[in-house]
């Protein structure tokens, strides 16, 4: 059996979400919408995938590889412009699908706004762990914790929220209700993160609230208005990933420092952190 998938173009509802790359490489709950999808196919039997990929191919095909990963053959078709599903059925020879929403949600499109982004990624918080995906545990009623998570004993967590691998929440941190960290978020003691998703590898500061917002890297965008910002203030919020030189600072470095060494010793599991209220 053979499916086609279609990797959605340029969506100018949600530029920041495209800024670096496919959409449907985007993290997601700690996954791309394509593996998700990949992930739905090979559950359904299907053995060949034909993805069509109108912006960057290489980086999807980074991602999904030769499929053996999901016992499926994949090829990455790179086009000129974004297929529709007639226009991939007719030139493929195979139903196509166009990933601008989960696999099983159709109703909740990704890109038509970042508030869409927002409320899809919220109603997907149940299904994203996946048969190939290991290391994420509800730990709690709605609340999810993935691989590596370091929990302080006094951080709250309030379900719905989602914490994915390598995260860390420092002492007395609050996160939720509907909040989601990706991979490698870090949030300083005295954080609080609500109806907000923080991207991956980034940076909250101590006391700092974010709410209603997308923060990634030094990005900060408004979910409900659309509106972006850029927080000049490394020590409020900043990416973790190739770290400017002036976050290279003494002050800086010195103060992850600190946090991390009082947990070098606890190896308590993030279920044992966990309070809910």
């Amino acid at each position: 059996m053979k499916a086609v998938l279609i990797s959605p173009g340029e969506r100018p509802e949600v530029p920041f979400l495209a800024l670096n790359g496919a959409l449907a490489a985007v993290p997601a709950l700690g996954f791309s919408i394509v593996e998700y999808w990949m992930s739905h196919l090979a559950c359904c039997g299907i053995k060949q995938v034909v993805i069509s990929a109108s912006k960057s191919p290489d980086e999807i095909g980074a991602i999904v590889g030769n499929g053996s990963r999901w016992g499926m053959a994949v090829e990455v078709c790179a086009e000129t412009r974004e297929l529709t599903a007639e226009q991939a059925l007719e030139k493929y020879a195979a139903p196509a699908s166009v990933m601008d929403c989960f696999p099983g949600l159709p109703e909740r499109l990704l890109f038509q706004s970042y508030a869409h982004w927002f409320n899809a990624l919220g109603a997907w918080m149940p299904h994203a762990k996946t048969p190939d995906r290991v290391g994420v545990n509800e730990v709690s009623p709605g609340v999810w914790v993935g691989r590596h998570a370091h929990i302080a004993r006094d951080a709250i967590l309030r379900g719905p929220c989602w914490l994915g691998d390598h995260v860390f929440v420092g002492p007395r941190a609050v996160v939720g209700p509907h909040a989601i960290l990706e991979n490698r978020a870090f949030l300083e003691p005295d954080a609080q993160v609500e109806r907000s998703i923080i991207g991956p590898d980034t940076f909250v500061g101590r006391y700092v609230q974010i709410r209603d917002s997308l923060a990634w890297g030094s990005a900060l965008v408004d979910l409900l208005q659309g509106q972006q910002t850029t927080v000049a203030d490394a020590f409020v919020l900043c990416s973790l990933h190739r770290p400017p030189p002036r976050l290279r600072t003494p002050r800086l470095m010195d103060r992850l420092a600190e946090i991390l060494k009082r947990w070098k010793d606890d190896e308590a599991l993030a279920s044992s952190a966990v309070i809910i209220k």
